[in-house]
């Protein structure tokens, strides 16, 4: 006779993988645990514009991106490295200043802001909606505006 299973072991096995990926996936942390996100969005900004200026590598930005993030800057920072080369424009390290950075809390470890940037063009905002996972600030959107 078999022997008798017991809770996980007695689910399916879809229901002890839909644990497992609970388990392994981004744990959402309380900003009560996280530090003051200001400095991260002074730095993101700078690296996301100076990525998208092609004098720095977006996978030294990685750690702070989700996927989803990640991919969208990647189409953006590809698609200003060809403007360039089509115009013949070499890369440059961008003159900007950070003029302020306003954030908000909408919930609990969630924290929406836009950065103004002003360089000797014309200033500019970048929207960014970090998250606290795995007791770190990752950023889950960005809006070069």
């Amino acid at each position: 006779m078999a022997p008798q299973l017991s809770g996980a072991a007695a689910a399916p096995r879809t229901w002890r993988r839909m644990l497992a990926a609970d388990y392994f996936a981004p744990q959402p942390t309380s900003a009560s645990e996280l530090p003051d996100p200001v400095p991260l969005l002074r730095n993101l900004t700078t690296g996301v514009l100076e990525a998208v200026a092609g004098v720095r590598d977006l996978d030294q930005l990685a750690r702070w991106l989700t996927e989803d993030a990640y991919r969208s800057l990647l189409t953006r920072v590809n698609l200003a490295t060809r403007a360039r080369s089509a115009r013949g424009i070499p890369a440059a390290r961008p003159v900007h200043a950070i003029l302020s950075v306003h954030h908000d809390a909408p919930a609990d470890g969630v924290i929406e802001a836009v950065v103004v940037v002003a360089g000797p063009a014309r200033t500019r905002a970048v929207a960014i909606r970090l998250e606290g996972l795995d007791r770190r600030w990752r950023a889950t959107s960005l809006a070069l505006l």
